[in-house]
């Protein structure tokens, strides 16, 4: 293996001297060498955006520190997509396209600059001639991995795979304040063969994030075959979150092994009519949340976005089913537990004209905060504000909920609207059995 050895920064403060040249030749140099390792000494290392290479590891050792500049003109316009759709966008600080081997790992941070790029966002989106870079942008890539690096303050999400197979990302700690627009943590879209494990993620926006595109994408591709295992996630809207890009449909996603801590919702599942996709064969299991709002949603009314406030998205009349309409099935949660709840134990819909089906919930227990914050479970027309609600179901069909509880509620523990298939056993609300919902 060819190591090169990037120079070592000796100027950290505000003003210092832009490493971006050094990083790029030594990046380039180890490629044209067939491969080889770049690493990146301590200190603080200011650049501009940097591309990777097929074969070469971007190696930061501890101490180091990739700080990138929030100057416009050091990230040039790449094309991706923005939002499920084909954009031009301000490249990632750290891209790669159509590259085989990359890997970044060590034990250093990157730093995304992002203070500004959220400022103009807040106060002056119009001054934004592209979408703001996200930190890691690996486009049509095989055999990714991100090992062991600390990431924070992105300017828009953290780590985003598209279109790329073989992803491995683990033991990465990322850190964005909690009122970072859009800072989402770890976003695969139209992915094959994603594994995430042993991640820390606190985040101003959804934590993990699965996307297929949307109707306005050319290629239909699924993201599939998805695994998040011994994750911890804090803060964010959503702990594991599913859409609601996804027209080209999400299957065979198992999430197990972790803790939501504060997140808005746990397991989130978001899409709308016009949107089509198929989200099926999901499993989660052994999950811990505490101080979350709804730990469980599945909404087909999400009306945020690009054509989210169309009349067709909050209508809750029969609509014909095509190819446009999303389908929710084979859903199945187990031995979950969450405490601390604030606004509803779940808020779980189908639509008229295609319910979900073959959902299981099974063991699963939920109490509620003594002080609770109100919140809407789901981002839909005609979702109230609300505290302390039991789970409630619509157009649910042949489908289990067995060995529930919900401790602490105010009003039923379990309501279903439209779901004369959905079978309730063993369910306790507050320490009283109430099988008949």
């Amino acid at each position: 293996m060819v190591i090169v050895d990037a120079v070592r920064s000796t100027g950290g403060h505000v003003g210092g001297t832009l490493r971006t040249a050094v990083l790029q030749a030594a990046i380039d140099a180890a490629a044209r060498e067939g491969g080889g390792t770049v690493t990146v000494g301590a200190g603080v290392h200011r650049t501009g955006a940097l591309r990777l290479r097929s074969h070469v590891e971007l190696r930061l050792e501890a101490g180091a520190r990739l700080e990138f500049v929030p100057d416009r003109a050091l990230y040039p316009p790449v094309e991706a997509r923005w939002e499920g759709a084909p954009a031009v966008v301000h490249s990632p600080c750290l891209y790669a396209h159509g590259a085989t081997d990359v890997a970044i790992t060590g034990l250093g941070t990157i730093d995304g600059g992002g203070v500004p790029w959220w400022d103009t966002f807040r106060n002056s989106p119009g001054d934004l001639d592209h979408p703001r870079p996200t930190l890691i942008g690996l486009h049509e890539c095989e055999r990714v991995t991100i090992r062991d690096v600390t990431l924070r303050d992105s300017p828009s999400w953290t780590v985003h795979p598209l279109l790329c197979e073989d992803v491995a990302i683990s033991g990465v700690r990322i850190t964005n304040p909690a009122d970072s627009p859009n800072t989402d943590g770890i976003n695969p879209e139209s992915c094959r063969n994603v594994r995430i494990s042993d991640c820390h993620i606190d985040v101003g926006d959804d934590c993990v994030t699965i996307k297929s595109g949307t109707e306005r994408s050319p290629r239909r591709v699924p993201c599939e075959n998805i695994t998040v295992t011994g994750c911890t996630m804090v803060h964010g809207h959503g702990g594991v979150v599913i859409g609601s890009e996804m027209s080209g449909g999400v299957r065979n996603v198992v999430i197990t092994g972790c803790v939501f801590q504060g997140t808005d919702r746990g397991i989130r599942i978001k899409a709308r009519r016009g949107r089509g996709g198929v989200v099926e064969d999901v499993r989660v299991s052994n999950v811990v949340m505490s101080d979350v709002m709804c730990p469980l949603v599945i909404n087909p009314f999400y009306f945020c976005g690009p054509g989210g406030d169309e009349p067709h998205v909050a209508d809750r009349t029969p609509h014909p089913v095509d190819d446009t309409t999303p389908l929710f099935r084979r859903i199945h949660v187990a031995h979950v537990s969450a405490r601390g709840v604030h606004a509803a134990a779940a808020h779980v819909y189908g639509l008229p004209e295609q319910p979900v089906t073959e959902l299981t919930l099974d063991d699963v227990v939920v109490s509620f905060a003594d002080d609770p914050v109100a919140g809407y479970p789901a981002m839909a027309d005609g979702v109230e504000l609300m505290t302390r609600r039991g789970f409630h179901f619509g157009y649910v069909a042949d489908s289990d909920v067995r060995r529930v509880r919900v401790d602490g509620c105010d009003g039923p523990g379990v309501v279903a609207e439209h779901s004369p298939t959905l079978r309730l056993s063993e369910v306790r609300i507050d320490g009283k059995a109430d099988d008949d919902g």
